[in-house]
């Protein structure tokens, strides 16, 4: 039987577009699905990048200018992975043009461009997703199944901590992710976001904040060409204009108590995203580092045998794990990528799939701004309602 064809429009080719093009790639090879995906276009500003990555991922076409794909009828998915500025003008545009749309994380440079977002999805009435791929890791879904199933009794405190350490050189050079300008925050969208997606996802919706964010270091010489983390510094100082770090206590709506923080500024630590929550029956906790273990302890085993112990997330009961490979063979983060396309393409024809929809990230944002905004004040912050 011949499947629905989804022709998709990707429009970015940095380091977050070579991550949707595998996914694109590899969903539809792996996860049997409702609709046939097509890589029909990749706009690239970069027609040197562009083309790279159109003949490693096999895109059909490159074209220069996002607006060329808005309007064209054999366009039905538009997924976003540019900077953050650039997200809700684009995204709006393929709303009202009736696209369906993914859009990378965090969802907008603010809390209005996210609203104004949700607004034009609503009215649309189109498929939408925002890329919080992070609840897609097999052990953060896994987690989600065993709250729900009351294997830790009812929660309650969460932490989470977000480390990475690429900014401790201070000679890294003043790329558009630290500035303000084009990527809206910091550690705060790049890290941040991820960690209070994944409280909302597996706790429950986050009431009021109180926070502190910091700039360690406030000048960097300008980037000779802005090309991310291979950017060389020319001999030219400019201000740094988002935060380094951030920090945040958390009183959730259900009464349940969190912390968080998130930092680039975390000597030794390439990418550690953790987090630890404790029910009134046991405890769950997780490390990105090694993301293919949940590590659970429960109060219900016998005294002699109580202990944590490391599940080794790769059984096919497991989540998503039947569609790749024999049990025991590890998962890596491109996997997180196909994981979500498959529920975003099985969503898309209309099956009951928990994916994070643009109205569900612009809580997640409500939340960001209420961390910011606390910062500055010094005080609890209550979350806007959405």
């Amino acid at each position: 039987m011949n499947k629905p064809i989804v022709n998709v429009a990707l429009i970015g080719s940095g380091f977050m577009g070579r991550a949707h093009s595998n996914g694109l790639r590899q969903v539809k090879s792996f996860f049997e699905l409702p609709v046939e995906p097509v890589m029909k276009v990749l706009v690239a500003r970069n027609e040197k990048t562009g083309s790279i990555v159109l003949e490693a991922f096999g895109w059909e076409e490159l074209i220069r200018d996002w607006r060329e794909v808005i309007d064209r009828k054999d366009i039905d998915l538009i997924d976003i992975a540019t900077p953050v500025h650039t997200h809700s003008k684009i995204a709006i545009a393929a709303l009202e043009a009736g696209k369906a749309v993914i859009c990378e994380k965090p969802l907008a440079f603010n809390l209005e461009e996210a609203i104004q977002m949700a607004k034009a999805a609503e009215k649309s009435g189109a498929m939408n997703m925002c890329n919080y791929n992070m609840r897609a890791v097999p052990a953060i879904a896994l987690a989600k199944e065993l709250i729900k199933s009351d294997r830790i009794g009812d929660v309650n405190q969460w932490r989470s901590a977000f480390l990475q350490s690429w900014l401790v050189d201070e000679n890294f050079p003043l790329t558009w992710r630290l500035q303000k300008e084009f990527a809206g925050s910091g550690a705060l969208g790049d890290l941040a976001s991820h960690s209070l997606d994944m409280a909302r996802y597996l706790i429950g919706e986050i009431e009021s904040v109180t926070s502190m964010m910091n700039t360690f270091t406030k000048q960097r010489y300008k980037p000779l060409a802005d090309v991310g983390r291979n950017s060389k510094s020319s001999d030219e100082l400019g201000e740094v204009t988002v935060d380094d770090s951030v920090w945040a206590l958390l009183r959730f709506e259900n009464q349940i108590y969190g912390s968080m923080e998130a930092t680039r500024m975390a000597t030794g630590q390439l990418c550690s995203h953790r987090f630890e929550i404790f029910g009134t029956q046991g405890g769950l906790s997780f490390d990105f580092v090694r993301m293919n273990e949940l590590e659970f302890f429960s109060n219900t085993d016998v005294d002699q045998e109580q202990g944590w112990r490391k599940i080794h997330v790769t059984h096919p009961s497991h989540p998503y794990i039947s569609a790749w490979w024999p049990k025991g063979h590890s998962l890596g983060y491109e996997h997180s990528f196909p994981n979500l396309y498959a529920d975003f393409f099985r969503a898309y024809t209309g099956e009951e799939k928990e994916i994070p929809t643009i109205r569900d990230a612009v809580k997640t944002q409500a939340v960001m701004h209420a961390v910011e905004v606390s910062a500055g004040m010094g005080e609890w912050v209550r979350v806007p309602k959405i």
